[in-house]
């Protein structure tokens, strides 16, 4: 099974990711961001600070394609 784009992540699947993270951010509780309109850019935007590698390692990927269509943010 292939990574998955970061995009494609609904707000519960990012911020269930995000919380189980050791050391990760302080998070708004969910029900406060789940039905807001910019509750799932916030909890994606967070994936910005992750390098592809880490990415990875959550099953992760920033393109959608994956041919690299689409470049991490951090690297242009």
């Amino acid at each position: 099974m292939g990574l998955k784009p970061v995009v494609e992540l609904g707000v519960a699947e990012a911020y269930a990711i995000l919380a189980a993270l050791p050391g990760g951010a302080v998070l708004p509780p969910l029900e406060a961001i789940e039905n807001e309109d910019w509750g799932r850019d916030f909890l994606l935007g967070r994936f910005e600070d992750f390098s592809a590698e880490q990415l990875a390692g959550m099953g992760l990927r920033w393109d959608e394609t994956g041919d690299g269509a689409t470049p991490h943010p951090q690297s242009g």
